[in-house]
């Protein structure tokens, strides 16, 4: 049984009240009576760990009174309505305003369990996702740069606070996609630098015979098609913070002339003579180990040690697990934001998933699976699973869950050709629970068939 297993009961009548409350109870579920809906609404609480079962017809507050009082409190409290009257208009009307399920009476004991365990998993993902988002929330700004609640990434913010208003050079080293940049900006925008450039170049990325003008800048003249004279990166930095990505990648001979601008904080442009005073904080990145590249004869050993000054390391995904859950929903979050989609909810499933993968590319690749969650594209390999379709405009939680709700519906309507039985018995529900939610939102199992 998982820790949320509270359930609110509201019935006017004693002897049902107790029988409802004698079978949850017999289930494990933690039940609170009350006899009426003004009290229940009372005792509600917006962090409620748990759910509202609630009968329709009830004197002075009736049950859809208790849906619309429990809306105001928690509009993503699951509120479950429980009536003798077999009235579908009035059932389909309390799922839109809200009810998270209907049953009558007169269905056996066993399907109020279902429903009630389902619901307060539904409950459980809601709280947790709101738990996820107050630890975003909470943090500081670099909380919200550098993201992880493991010692790991405690430790990281520490030695970057300690550094970024120095002017010492910086040795990032980790693996690909581990946030060297952002650990980067972020010593450059927590320090006194922070208001002057951010400059940053990957050495890797570009050809030897264009990195020497993209970093020293030329004079005119310097070589055909050298025009004017154009600044390069280090000038270009000149107060601020220059970042060299992938700098195991940087020729030999630019090896040289960037251990001088590192020494003397002086460069010479190409095709010039001139020495131009720089005042520049570099901040290198290595997915290699720099002194083996050296004792290979790749980098020069003295460049080595003068931006080994103060050497962080990143620790790869799979080192700080548990940082997971809480970057993916971060990454989810943004990504919503950007595609304007609607952020679906992050299940158990899903966070199981992210906590058993190795994580080969690191953040960069949790941030590509997040991207594809909220795109409703699953794996790369997998055509099928829509995550979430419906309004992108959609806000509400309660928006977003009942898109989830229902691209789930339709996927499971997908796969078994339209055959309503076969759905509901796959998605664990009573097939009148499917036709209901099928109705409330306009699916019509012809077009799956």
């Amino acid at each position: 049984m998982n820790d949320i297993n509270r359930i609110i009961l509201i019935d006017d009548e004693d002897e049902v009240r107790l029988s409802v409350s004698q079978t949850l109870e017999l289930e494990g579920f933690d039940v609170k009576s009350f006899s009426g809906g003004k009290e229940a609404l009372e005792y509600i609480t917006p962090s409620w760990p748990g759910i509202v079962v609630t009968d329709l017809k009830m004197p002075r507050v009736n049950g859809l009174d208790v849906l619309a009082g429990v809306m105001n409190i928690d509009a993503d409290l699951p509120v479950v309505i429980v009536t003798a009257h077999g009235d579908i208009p009035v059932a389909v009307q309390a799922m839109r305003d809200g009810a998270y399920d209907f049953m009558e009476k007169t269905a056996a004991p066993e399907q109020l369990v279902s429903i009630a365990r389902r619901a307060l998993d539904m409950r459980k993902l809601v709280l947790e996702n709101r738990d996820l988002r107050r630890e975003l929330d909470a943090g500081g700004e670099l909380e919200g740069q550098i993201i992880g609640k493991t010692s790991a990434m405690e430790n990281l913010r520490n030695l970057v606070l300690n550094l970024a208003d120095t002017d010492v050079d910086v040795l990032l080293v980790g693996e690909t996609g581990t946030g060297k940049e952002v650990v980067a900006r972020c010593l450059h925008d927590f320090g006194r630098r922070r208001k002057k450039p951010f400059v940053a170049l990957n050495c890797g990325a570009l050809a030897e015979s264009v990195i020497e003008s993209e970093l020293f800048g030329h004079e005119a003249g310097a070589f055909t098609g050298a025009n004017k004279r154009r600044i390069g990166k280090i000038e270009y930095a000149e107060g601020g913070t220059l970042f060299l990505d992938e700098i195991e990648s940087m020729p030999a001979s630019l090896q040289v002339r960037m251990l001088r601008v590192l020494q003397e904080r002086t460069l010479e442009r190409v095709g010039g003579n001139d020495s131009v005073s720089v005042d520049v904080r570099v901040v290198a990145a290595s997915k290699v180990d720099l002194r083996e590249a050296a004792s290979a004869g790749t980098f020069r050993e003295d460049l080595l040690y003068r931006l080994q000054v103060a050497q962080v390391a990143l620790p790869p995904l799979r080192d700080r697990i548990d940082d997971a859950p809480l970057l993916f929903r971060h990454f989810v979050d943004g990504a919503a934001a950007r595609y304007r989609r609607p952020v679906p909810i992050v299940g158990e499933d899903k966070l199981q998933e992210l906590m058993v993968h190795t994580w080969p590319g690191n953040v960069r690749e949790l941030r590509n699976v997040a991207e594809r969650f909220v795109l409703g594209l699953g794996d790369p390999n997998d055509q099928g699973g829509v995550v979430c379709e419906g309004d992108g405009n959609a806000q509400t939680l309660r928006d977003r869950m009942a898109c989830f709700e229902r691209a789930t519906i339709i996927s499971a309507l997908r796969e078994h050709h339209g055959r309503v039985g076969e759905t509901a018995t796959a998605l664990g529900l009573p097939r009148k629970t499917l036709y209901l939610r099928m109705q409330k939102y306009g699916l019509n199992r012809d077009h799956f068939s």
